[in-house]
C-alpha cells in the first residue's frame, strides 16, 4: 500500500499558479436522464457539489451544453461566490439539438456564445479554463482545429478566458494547438481499458501538461469487467475506486473528474484516493487492455 495523500496530490497547470488536487469532481451528472433538463431533486444535486467542495475537491469539470444551461446553474446555485482555490473547467465546441442529440458548435459565433452562455450560468466574469471539444462522440477525427481554437485563443486576449485545453484529440492536433497558444490541459477518452492515449499521456507528462481522462468505466467488454470485478472484490472496493486509483497510479500529470449525482458514490469515488495497488495488481489490471474493443456510450 502507498502512503495516501490527499486527492491524489496536486498538480500545477503548466505556465501558471493554479494547483488542483488531482482528484477533482465532474458535474456531467448533475443534468437529468441523458444530460438533458434538470435533476429530479435539485436540492440533491446542490448537496454533492458543497460535500465536493467540504471534501477538499477544488476542480470541477462541467460545461454549458450539460443540460443545457442546467450543470452550470447548479454549480452557481450551490457555490457562487466560489472559493478562491476553486477552479472551473469548461468546454465549449458543442451544442444539444431539439433531439437531444449532441452537434458540433464550432463556428466562430457558436464557440462566442458558448464562452458568453458559460460566463453568464457560472456567474463569472472569466473562466477558469476552456476545453475545445472537437472530434468524434467518442473519439478524435483527423483534421485541423486552428480555425476555432484561433477564436478561443482571441477571446484569451479579450481577458474572458484564462487558459485553453483541448479535448477529443490526436496528437497532432494538440501539437497544432500549442503553435495558435499555450495548452494547459487534454481531456480524452482514456482507462484502463481503453489506451490508445498511453504514449501521449507520457509525453504530456514530459512537458507537465494535464491529461484529464473521461469515462473511467467506459467501453468494457464483460469479459475486462469481469477481471475489473475479481480484483475490485480481492481488495474490498469497488471497480469504479480500482479504477480510479489505477488511474492515479498511471502517470502523475493524471486528473480525475468522476461524475456522480449520489453522496454516497462522491465519497466511494474520492476514497479511491487512498487504495494502493501492489505491482501485482497493476500487472494484472495492464492485462485487461489486450485485445480491447470499445462499447458505445454517451457523449461527453
Amino acid at each position: 500500500m502507498k502512503k495516501a495523500t490527499k486527492l491524489g496530490g496536486t498538480f500545477r497547470f503548466p505556465g501558471t499558479s493554479t494547483n488542483v488536487y488531482r482528484m477533482g469532481y465532474g458535474a456531467m451528472q448533475l443534468a437529468g436522464p441523458g444530460v438533458w433538463g434538470p435533476p429530479r431533486d435539485v436540492d440533491a444535486a446542490v448537496a454533492v457539489l458543497r460535500e465536493a467542495i467540504a471534501s477538499g475537491v477544488n476542480h470541477i469539470d462541467t460545461s454549458d451544453f450539460y443540460g443545457p444551461h442546467v450543470t452550470n446553474q447548479i454549480i452557481k446555485r450551490a457555490l457562487h461566490p466560489y472559493p478562491a482555490d476553486l477552479v472551473i473547467v469548461t468546454k465549449v465546441g458543442a451544442r444539444r439539438g431539439e433531439d437531444k442529440s449532441w452537434l458540433h458548435a464550432l463556428s466562430r459565433g457558436e464557440l462566442i456564445d458558448g464562452v458568453h452562455d458559460n460566463l453568464r450560468n457560472l456567474g463569472v466574469d472569466r473562466l477558469d479554463v476552456v476545453n475545445l471539444r472537437v472530434g468524434g462522440v467518442m473519439e478524435p477525427s483527423e483534421g485541423s482545429i486552428e480555425e476555432p481554437l484561433t477564436v478561443l485563443a482571441e477571446l484569451k486576449g479579450q481577458g474572458l478566458i484564462r487558459q485553453i485545453g483541448v479535448s477529443n484529440v490526436t496528437p497532432q492536433q494538440f501539437r497544432e494547438a500549442q503553435r495558435i497558444t499555450e495548452i494547459v490541459c487534454v481531456q480524452n477518452f482514456y482507462n484502463v481499458a481503453q489506451r490508445s492515449d498511453d504514449a501521449f499521456i507520457d509525453a504530456l507528462a514530459q512537458q507537465g501538461i494535464a491529461y484529464v481522462p473521461f469515462f473511467p468505466l467506459g467501453g468494457f467488454t464483460p469479459l475486462q469487467s469481469s477481471v475489473l470485478d475479481r480484483v475490485a472484490g480481492s481488495l474490498q472496493a469497488t471497480p469504479m475506486q480500482v479504477a480510479l486509483a489505477w488511474l492515479l497510479q498511471r502517470s502523475p500529470n493524471i486528473l480525475l473528474i468522476p461524475g456522480t449525482s449520489s453522496r454516497n458514490h462522491l465519497r466511494e469515488n474520492l476514497g479511491a484516493k487512498a487504495l494502493g495497488l501492489a505491482s501485482a495488481t497493476i500487472a494484472e489490471l495492464n492485462a485487461i487492455a489486450k485485445n480491447a474493443v470499445a462499447a458505445p456510450q454517451s457523449a461527453h
